[in-house]
């Protein structure tokens, strides 16, 4: 297992994360056997870093008995995250926090984020509850150890976020299929310069693995038979030395093997002209099947209706590339299609300012009536409309705690 340092604690953290959402499951509960067998052989192999959420149904109750049973606690860091989302007011910051300690069986956590940022009215609306003086007084308690967050929305909005507080260390969504989409490379070092770098969805939720078309895995097979398009995907991430590590969501024993394969030998900068050449061409297959020939520069931002333009058009082209729902759950989190404040291509009114600084010329009010036609139809609507119904209010008249975060009414 190699390992790079935490530049801000000096923490030696494994390269290869186990990221707890996709635990193995048994008639819809987590399968205890499996994943014992899963966190402990892990653990054996080097990894040391754990990512899990609130939200994750039963991951931080099985991780937390599973360290205590073969007391492993202090060989790992946690990761965990206060569900952003589900906050009414400053008392549920306790709340979540306490009943996460309790289910991790633990006083403390390393590494504590702020569950899906995408954008600063939401860190504003934190700041305003009193965030800032509760993370301090964890911190020195020693509750917390490292604060940072997570985030799904625009480029323009993580670097801001940046620079707004003295984060510890930020998790974003980083392949070799979306160097600019969200926070992209940009984000990427930029936030390296000030604190480590946890990248999630590695092999976008498994389609790099096993969703590429038959053309691209050919690419692969052809210029290195030995490894296999999740080698591809994960080795991109690592050849980055600003990618601090990567969380994988390995839910089967032989892809875990694999992943602690790869892990021993993998270096920043591994990656030669003739490799990163396999990439472009797996690329170029990839963009044949986009209908909209963004970039993802992001001179189109910020929109003055608030519509994540990039993120629609980066979902969108998933969509016919990889398959509707890789491209819907894409959408899905870069809009924040649950969120009071969607940033989908509903928003948009057709005054043209994303259109006057594209440097490709796209016709981009057009391109956002596809988008929307394709991601956002009625039962889609629907559905986000009842996800904000859940989020929200649990009785007629009261504001949802997503409402609140972000002010809308």
């Amino acid at each position: 297992m190699q390992y790079r340092i935490d530049s801000r604690s000096g923490n030696r953290l494994s390269i290869l994360g186990l990221g707890c959402m996709r635990f193995p499951r048994l008639l819809g509960a987590i399968d205890m056997k499996k994943t014992e067998e899963l966190v402990t052989r892990s653990i054996e192999g080097g990894v040391n870093y754990f990512d899990t959420a609130w939200i994750y149904p039963g991951s931080e109750d099985a991780l937390g008995a599973i360290l205590e049973k073969h007391r492993a606690r202090d060989r790992v860091f946690i990761a965990t995250k206060l569900p952003v989302v589900m906050l009414r007011g400053p008392a549920d910051f306790d709340k979540y926090f306490g009943q996460e300690l309790a289910r991790l069986r633990t006083g403390y956590i390393d590494y504590y984020l702020m569950h899906m940022l995408t954008d600063t009215d939401i860190w504003a609306k934190l700041k305003s509850w009193g965030i800032e003086e509760w993370i301090a007084r964890q911190k020195k308690s020693g509750r917390i150890r490292r604060i940072g967050f997570s985030y799904h929305g625009s480029r323009d909005e993580f670097l801001r976020l940046l620079e707004d507080y003295d984060w510890e260390f930020c998790q974003i969504q980083y392949n070799y299929s979306d160097e600019n989409f969200q926070a992209g490379v940009t984000g990427l070092r930029a936030a390296a310069k000030k604190m480590p770098v946890i990248i999630m969805e590695p092999l976008r939720g498994g389609k790099l693995a096993g969703g590429i078309p038959a053309g691209a895995a050919r690419i692969f097979r052809n210029a290195n038979p030995s490894w296999s398009p999740a080698a591809w995907g994960l080795n991109w991430v690592w050849n980055q030395e600003e990618a601090t590590l990567l969380l994988s969501g390995m839910g089967e024993m032989p892809q875990l093997e694999e992943n602690l394969r790869l892990a021993d030998a993998a270096r920043p900068g591994m990656l030669g002209e003739a490799e990163l050449g396999v990439y472009r061409r797996v690329l170029e297959l990839l963009n044949r099947s986009y209908k909209i020939r963004c970039t993802g520069c992001n001179y189109c931002m910020p929109c003055p209706r608030g519509v994540n333009i990039p993120g629609c058009f980066a979902a969108y082209n998933t969509s016919y590339a990889i398959g509707y729902v890789a491209g819907m759950q894409q959408f899905a989190t870069s809009t924040a299609l649950a969120s009071e404040r969607s940033s989908g291509p509903g928003l948009c009114v057709k005054c043209g300012a994303c259109e006057a600084h594209c440097p490709q010329h796209l016709g981009i009010i057009k391109y956002l009536g596809d988008v929307r036609r394709r991601m956002e139809p009625f039962w889609i609507r629907g559905i986000g409309a009842a996800a904000r119904a859940v989020l929200g209010k649990k009785r007629r008249g009261r504001r949802s705690g997503l409402q609140k975060l972000t002010g809308m009414r």
